[in-house]
Formats: C-alpha cells, structure tokens, sequence
C-alpha cells in the first residue's frame, strides 16, 4: 500500500501522514465533487489530455504513486528467507492462490449486483502488498528481515504473474460462475501493457536509483535520505488521483456513502480471514511470534495502487472498479491497525515464552 516514514523502526507508531490517511482521502473525494459541482468544464479539460486510451496527468501521478515503494526494496534480503523453505512455500501460496480466490469469491457474493465494484475487487485480490506491509510489520514487532524479502519475492511475481492473473480471474474465471454477460471483454495485451507502463516503469526507475544512487551517495545515505525524501510522493499521487477521478463523478455524492459500505464489507472480511489463517498456519509450522506476524500482515495486504493504476488503466478513470481501488486503503488503514493489536493478543496468549512487552499501535 502507501509508503511508508523510513524510520518506523525507530518509533513504533503510524508517521502523521499515514496516520490520519483516511481523512485525508476523504478530504480528496470532497475536493474532487466540489470541483465537479462548482467547475463543470474541469471534466472537459482533463479529459482532453489523454492520448489514445491514457490519461497524461493520471498515468503520471499513478508513475509516481508506485515509485517509492519501489525505491524501498532491498533483494539482498531474499537470500534469508530461503533458510525457511516450508514457511515460504505455505505464505507463497497462502498469498498467491487462497487470497486472489477468496477476494474472488467474496467479490461475487457481496458485489454480483454491482458488476464494476466486483471486478475492481477481484483486481485488489490479485496483488499483495509491497509497502505499506513494511509499517504493519514494524508496529507489530514482526521479522523484519523476513518482511523484507517477501516483498522482493512479491514485487517480482507481480511484474511476471499480475497480467496472467488478471486475465484468468476476469476472462477465464468469472464465466464459470456465470457472470459472462457482465463482463467487458479485455485482452491479455491490454493487461501487459498497463502493468509494464504502471509498474514496469517505476520498478526501472527504483532499482536504477539504487544502483546510481549507493554507487555515489552511499546506502546511508540512500535509505536515511533519499527514501524519507520520496516516501510522501505516494501519498501526493494518490490524492491527486482521487481528487481527478471524483471531479468526473460529482453526480456520485449522494451514493457515495453506500458505494463505500458495500465495498468495505467484504475487503474487511477479506483482512480478517487471511490475517487470522496465515497466522495459525505458520504458528502450526512451529514459526516463532516474528516470523507468524511478518507473514500474517503480507498475506492480509494487498497493493491498491497497482490495483487503481490497472482499473484506470484498463476500465477508465471514472470506473466504478477504479473507485473501489480507492476505497482499498480508506478501509484497510484502520482494518489492519486492529490487526496489530489482534497479533499482539496472540502473542500473549500462545506465545507466553517470547517477550510481551509491547507498545499498543495508536
């Protein structure tokens, strides 16, 4: 998800900024109607900025939305996890095949009614987190070192994999279920295509800053520097996109509301099951409490901004699935904040041997 202050290590508490993220969220869905309402020709103009089937202002402020996530992710760290070849295994697949299922099946039994809104829900199940992992893990006290590594793994099946998914689950899956009549027909180009230019490109840009930037400034200074220097720019972007896309839909601010309930149901449904069945099942695999903690929150996690960059991508701007993308993160910042505090029950209660001291997420 967002980016996150590069010194979470330290201070075991949520930064300002993605503290209050779903006030300020709600803040650029309000900005964008209000500019909808009082500017009606603001519509007009941005849509006249696109070439072809993309958006010129959007594509660059979702470019830079996946950026610094990117910049973050250290591949020396894969070597570690493979120490632990069960527990990759069981969290690659928990991840990778139960969660897109599961989002799939939840999507259909929440949202059948709203084809849009159970598309771009299937699309948040496809991709796990890459970065706002990183801070539920430190404030839960998880491996660190472990967390790192999933995410390098994750980021690399994303590049690979995320087209084929998408095309399995919406083209492939979707009729099985009898849902073909809803569905509009897109290609598996058309995927590849939007996830090279959304995440191909910035994953480039990340790991040629990091090979540049440690060459002449050093790691200290790329991690201490430069990262908390980047870091607010995901943040930025997304607003940016969600005050563009809400000015082309203030006709929706009487629904809104209801739309942001409907969505938020299953994806709270969705933390809760992948959170608990990941943590069960590394702690049945004799996984210790840093270990069970770390996998729990990259399985219950999932990369909105790749899911709103692909829905724009490939449904629109005002898409009702790029709308659910942006309901994505209102509803996991405080979903996962409960999760925190839910892992450290756990450690109290089933891992009395290991330290329980802790500092509550606030």
């Amino acid at each position: 998800m967002l980016a996150a202050s590069a010194n979470i290590g330290k201070k075991k508490k949520l930064g300002f900024l993605d503290r209050y993220l779903t006030l300020w969220i709600f803040s650029a869905m309000l900005i964008g109607v209000l500019i909808a309402y009082f500017i009606p020709s603001a519509s007009t103009v941005i849509q006249s900025l696109s070439k072809g089937t993309i958006n010129i202002p959007i594509a660059i402020g979702l470019i830079l939305m996946m950026y610094p996530p990117l910049t973050k992710i250290d591949f020396s760290t894969l070597k570690d996890i493979f120490d632990k070849p069960k527990l990759l295994f069981i969290t690659l697949f928990v991840t990778w095949v139960i969660g897109p299922f599961l989002m799939f099946l939840l999507s259909i039994f929440f949202l059948k009614g709203h084809p849009e809104y159970m598309t771009g829900l299937i699309v948040i199940g496809l991709a796990p987190c890459i970065a706002m992992v990183i801070v539920w893990s430190e404030l839960a006290e998880g491996n660190r070192a472990l967390t790192a590594g999933l995410i390098g793994i994750n980021s690399l099946l994303q590049i690979f994999f995320f087209s084929l998914y998408a095309y399995f689950y919406l083209e492939l899956m979707l009729p099985l279920f009898g849902i073909r009549g809803m569905m509009i027909d897109i290609s598996m180009y058309e995927i590849a295509k939007t996830v090279a230019l959304y995440l191909g490109v910035p994953f480039f840009a990340a790991m040629t800053s990091r090979f540049v930037l440690f060459r002449i400034k050093g790691e200290k200074w790329f991690t201490q520097k430069f990262i908390p220097f980047v870091s607010p720019i995901t943040l930025v972007a997304l607003l940016f996109t969600i005050v563009v896309m809400f000015s082309l839909k203030g006709e929706m601010i009487v629904d809104i509301p209801i739309d942001v309930i409907q969505v938020a149901i299953p994806l709270v449904i969705y933390f809760i099951v992948m959170f608990v069945l990941m943590f069960f099942i590394a702690k049945s695999l004799g996984s210790n409490y840093k270990d069970s903690a770390s996998v729990s929150f990259t399985a219950a996690g999932n990369n909105f901004e790749l899911a709103i960059a692909v829905s724009i991508g490939i449904f629109g701007i005002n898409s009702g699935q790029a709308f659910v993308g942006v309901i994505g993160p209102l509803v996991e910042v405080p979903a996962l904040i409960a999760m925190v505090n839910l892992a450290f029950w756990f450690r109290k209660k089933y891992y009395n041997s290991e330290k329980t001291t802790h500092k509550e997420a606030q």
